[in-house]
């Protein structure tokens, strides 16, 4: 049996990691049944429970720690001493015995130091669901058993482990044959399901497969599997995968899971990744088709209420429809096909493109007259791209280097060293954008909430700070339409967690336009926003909804329901029919078309959608077994369309990882979210964005260098391509060592 993502795998195998498994959030207790202070004292109101290795082989250490409220722990270091954190060494001596309280799960251990009869009591908080106390318990008694002795747990049986909690006397006794029956018997030992008593909220046959990254393809491992959805607590949803009651798998369901369903196979992929900086494990559950419709709609809800935390139930209709087509990952055109002549000139183009090298290119590789006093030090952060002077900026701390764009490579040309606000006080600005012609760049200073600072980029330093607002934060700015900065445009947009706001300079005293204010009266929590050549407004947040505005200061003309996931980036084609939002782990596209009903013709940003006609999204991900290849979690950088006043947009892209990837608008429109293109880099990808009129050449900012790369330089996904120097590693055959009945069987 192997057992991936129901932890034990993963923390048992890591012995780089001190801790195996961790409770979050409990209090401890001190129980001193014969004590005249009391039987039962409060040690640690808020406070953490953690499995540690030690230094010495097959010795584990318990410890409760004291959790700080956000602040606390700063005003306690001024303390002579802090008594924070009980240290136990895990034996059978300490009597674990484990239990529940009016619904939260405990366990207690003698007090050693104590009097007879004293435990100490961790009580796990409500939120900490039962698969996780189970788990603890289980980890528990594993350390015991091998301290005890002195060998893995591996072998141990469930009832050898069982044998190692409290017991009554009367109980011990009775207990003490099956133990010796266990330990003489030659037979296989038992597994335990740590998940047996969780709810089941629904359950379907399938067949289970792993993405074999040598062959390339889905090999199965087992052709009979239960794959349930079972509830681990409110709204906490987890995928528990068995034979024969055995748990293979356990995952909880969010969106580190990249979840993708194979509509014209009936199956549903993941991916678990065990370790940081290797490549995660793709698996595919697949089902009949009689099953699988249901099981993918309990999944898709089970995954918005996890997001949410709150009742499916609770949505309206269209939302429910909006949440549910989603998640439909079939290729379904979105609008007609382009022009023929078109796509012959770019499959032309893809066929006289190079063959990408089998070599990642370097990092020096691009490097062109670097300044190494701007590339030490700290991180590259930000890019801001020229419209009008053909220069990026790059910031990094404090810094910014200016870079001009040389035909298809980037020149470093100076670093605006040590920026400074009006008073003298250095900053690194949270967001940069340019402005006026790309004469000016507009920055925002994490510790001054309420201002934009102007840079004049002749003198390279700031010369205005304006004062927006006495009571409003500038938690964002984007220009006043999408092409400003090519303009001698004043004014800009501003919004807060709550608030969308129009900011003019030119005006006495703050800053903020009054009449160009909306302000909402709950905590929206606006992450993002974008506007379109004329001027129109989107703005997203981190709960995962869109709100397309005509104008600042009145209500938005659509809004479009949130799937969870905060949105981290939002851009829109020039006229306001596209929209790409960026996630995490996937990218959303939205056609604002209106197709039915009165405002037939009409975008979303100047009527509203019928009620029962809602855009369908299209989720754009990368392939479950392309991420079997990549050393990193996805975590995708804003998506951005190709930009250029009458350029048409064809291309968009975004990054993850060391990756930078690029759609091919035309093929997303008919439906082919599948057809990307990616590059690897040797280091990290921090922004991406194409220079400005053309779609062909793209501005990357790695950690520590910044270059330019080629459309033609990306190539189809494939091994080469995705891991052209990594030593890859093939699950299915280290799976096949511990589990002999793998069948070889291409899914």
């Amino acid at each position: 049996m192997f057992v991936l993502k129901s932890l034990f795998g993963q923390m048992w195998g890591n012995t780089a990691n001190p801790e195996l498994i961790q409770i979050p959030a409990g209090q401890l207790y001190l129980v001193r049944p014969d004590s005249i202070k009391g039987s039962r004292e409060c040690i640690f109101k808020d406070a953490v429970a953690t499995i540690r290795r030690t230094g010495v082989e097959f010795q584990y250490q318990l410890v409760v720690t004291r959790a700080y409220e956000e602040g606390e722990e700063q005003l306690l270091e001024e303390d002579a001493e802090t008594d924070d954190e009980r240290v136990f060494l895990i034996d059978q001596a300490l009597s674990f015995r484990f239990g529940s309280v009016d619904g939260e799960s405990t366990f207690s251990w003698r007090d050693l130091s104590g009097d007879e009869g004293d435990l100490w009591e961790f009580v796990c908080n409500k939120a900490v669901g039962a698969p996780t106390s189970k788990l603890f318990e289980l980890t528990l008694l594993r350390c015991i058993y091998e301290r005890k002795y002195h060998r893995s747990h591996e072998g141990a049986s469930e009832a050898e482990l069982e044998a190692l909690k409290y017991q009554e006397p009367e109980q011990s006794e009775r207990a003490q044959p099956v133990i010796e029956k266990a330990a003489d018997a030659e037979e296989a030992p038992e597994h335990e399901d740590p998940f047996k008593d969780v709810p089941v909220l629904h359950s379907a046959k399938g067949e289970l497969y792993l993405f074999d990254t040598e062959a390339d393809v889905f090999v199965i491992q087992e052709k009979d599997v239960d794959a349930d959805l079972a509830s681990n607590g409110d709204f906490d949803t987890w995928i528990i995968v068995r034979k024969d009651g055995t748990p293979f798998i356990s995952i909880p369901i969010d969106s580190d899971m990249n979840p993708r369903f194979d509509m014209a196979n009936h199956a549903f992929m993941f991916t678990f990744r065990e370790t940081e900086g290797l490549p995660g494990m793709t698996w595919c559950l697949r089902f009949d088709e009689s099953v699988f419709s249901e099981w993918k709609d309990k999944f898709t809800i089970y995954m918005w209420e996890n997001k949410n935390q709150t009742s499916y139930a609770k949505a309206q209709a269209v939302e429910q429809r909006y949440i549910q087509d989603a998640y439909n990952d079939d290729d379904v055109e979105m609008a007609e096909p382009e022009d023929a002549e078109e796509e012959q000139e770019e499959e032309e183009e893809e066929e006289q493109a190079p063959e990408p090298d089998s070599e990642a290119e370097t990092d020096e590789e691009y490097s062109s007259d670097s300044d190494d006093a701007f590339f030490k030090g700290s991180k590259n952060e930000q890019l801001a791209v020229g419209y009008k002077n053909d220069m990026s900026f790059v910031q990094r701390g404090n810094m910014i280097g200016v870079f001009a764009h040389d035909r298809d490579k980037v020149k470093f040309r100076t670093a605006i060293d040590r920026v400074k606000d009006m008073d003298g006080k250095n900053f690194a600005p949270k967001k940069i954008m340019l402005h006026n012609q790309d004469a000016d760049m507009l920055l925002l200073d994490p510790g001054n909430k309420n201002s934009v600072f102007r840079m004049d980029l002749e003198y390279g330093k700031i010369v205005d700070e304006w004062k927006v607002s006495d009571t409003v934060n500038v938690d964002n700015i984007i220009p006043d339409s999408k092409y400003a900065q090519m303009n001698p445009q004043q004014t800009l947009i501003g919004h807060s967690h709550n608030g969308i706001f129009r900011i003019d300079p030119r005006v006495q005293g703050n800053k903020l336009v009054d009449s160009q204010f909306k302000q909402y009266a709950g905590k929206n929590d606006f992450s993002a926003a974008v506007t379109t050549e004329s001027g129109k407004l989107a703005v997203a947040s981190n709960k995962g909804d869109i709100r397309l505005f005509d104008t600042i200061g009145k209500n938005a003309k659509t809004a479009l329901p949130a799937l969870g996931d905060p949105i981290i980036g939002v851009d829109v084609s020039a006229d306001g029919r596209w929209l790409v939002a960026t996630c995490k782990t996937y990218l959303l596209l939205i056609d604002t078309l209106i197709g039915d009903g009165r405002y037939k013709g009409s975008y979303g940003f100047d009527r509203s959608f019928p009620a029962d006609s809602k855009p369908i999204p299209r989720r754009l991900q990368l392939k479950p077994e392309h991420l079997a290849y990549m050393e990193d979690p996805v975590s995708f950088t804003p998506a951005r369309f190709n930009t250029g006043v009458s350029e048409a947009e064809k291309t968009i892209v975004t990054s993850t990882g060391k990756y930078v990837i690029i759609w091919n608008f035309r093929r997303l429109k008919q439906g082919r979210t599948d057809d990307y293109q990616i590059k690897k880099y040797d280091s990290r990808v921090v922004a991406d964005n194409f220079k400005y009129g053309t779609d062909k050449n793209m501005i990357v900012a790695l950690e520590h260098n910044v270059l330019m790369a080629n459309k033609k330089d990306l190539a189809k996904p494939t091994r080469e391509s995705l891991a052209p120097r990594a030593a890859i590693s093939t699950p299915v055959r280290k799976l096949k060592d511990s589990h002999s009945a793998i069948v070889h069987s291409p899914y």
